[in-house]
């Protein structure tokens, strides 16, 4: 699986051969959908919190003596069934809302987004990414060339589109640059998440070969396999006499 990489300017300087098992996964709607659930409600934060009869202020006192006075009997004011009382059930910030996802699901999720990203168009590779300084104004130019490519014409445009430029290596000036524009996140390779790529439409990879092997789960260990013949046993050593 070959691919066209580019230069900082939108030319065309050659080919890259992309890893099958980053860029050749099958798109799993399922897979997706559950580990990008998971990672949403693991970042939620809750916010709404509610004052149970222990938390509202005052109602120490018993209203009015038990008998005698021909109402229905409270021992406080701050009870539910009264007003400004205490709220039964209500959400609470306590709550916790993580999911776990295991590190294969995220990762088989990251590579299958890549995979239907790269098949639609919306990866672009290119070689570096150097700015000459820090602006904005260099920013928008760099984008403004690299959207000469074609299928990459409405890169710049703010109120369609949206950009992730993964680096190979962290570069501080570069984040910089595209800090002010809203529709542009810039992070790193191995940084790569599944909710950054499904929230910006198109990404921007730098330095391929490098990124190539920072994105989670490109390397895998090999397992040592024993031969057929070999003892699993350890011998065992007799004491001497």
């Amino acid at each position: 699986m070959e691919s066209q990489i580019y230069n900082q300017t939108g030319e065309a300087v050659g080919k890259i051969t992309l890893p099958e098992s980053i860029f050749g996964a099958r798109w799993n709607a399922d897979l997706v959908k559950q580990v990008s659930d998971s990672l949403l409600s693991s970042i939620r934060k809750p916010v709404a919190h509610t004052k149970n009869r222990g938390d509202v202020r005052g109602g120490g006192m018993k209203p009015w003596q038990q008998k005698g006075t021909g109402r229905a009997r409270h021992g406080s004011s701050r009870s539910p069934i009264w007003r400004k009382g205490g709220v039964t059930h209500g959400p609470r910030n306590e709550k916790n809302y993580e999911r776990l996802v295991s590190k294969s699901m995220r990762t088989k999720a990251l590579h299958t987004i890549l995979s239907q990203k790269n098949r639609e168009g919306e990866v672009l590779f290119i070689d570096s990414l150097t700015l000459s300084e820090p602006k904005t104004r260099v920013a928008v130019k760099t984008l403004g060339d690299l959207s000469s490519v074609k299928g990459f014409e409405r890169l710049l445009t703010k109120k369609s589109s949206s950009v992730t430029i993964a680096l190979a290596d962290k570069n501080k000036s570069t984040e910089n640059a595209f800090k002010n524009m809203g529709n542009v996140q810039v992070v790193e390779a191995r940084n790569l998440s599944p909710l950054t790529l499904l929230k910006y439409k198109y990404l921007i990879l730098e330095n391929p070969k490098d990124a190539f092997a920072k994105i989670p789960g490109a390397e895998k260990k090999k397992r040592k396999i024993a031969s057929p013949g070999a003892s699993r046993t350890k011998p065992v050593k007799t004491a001497k006499k």
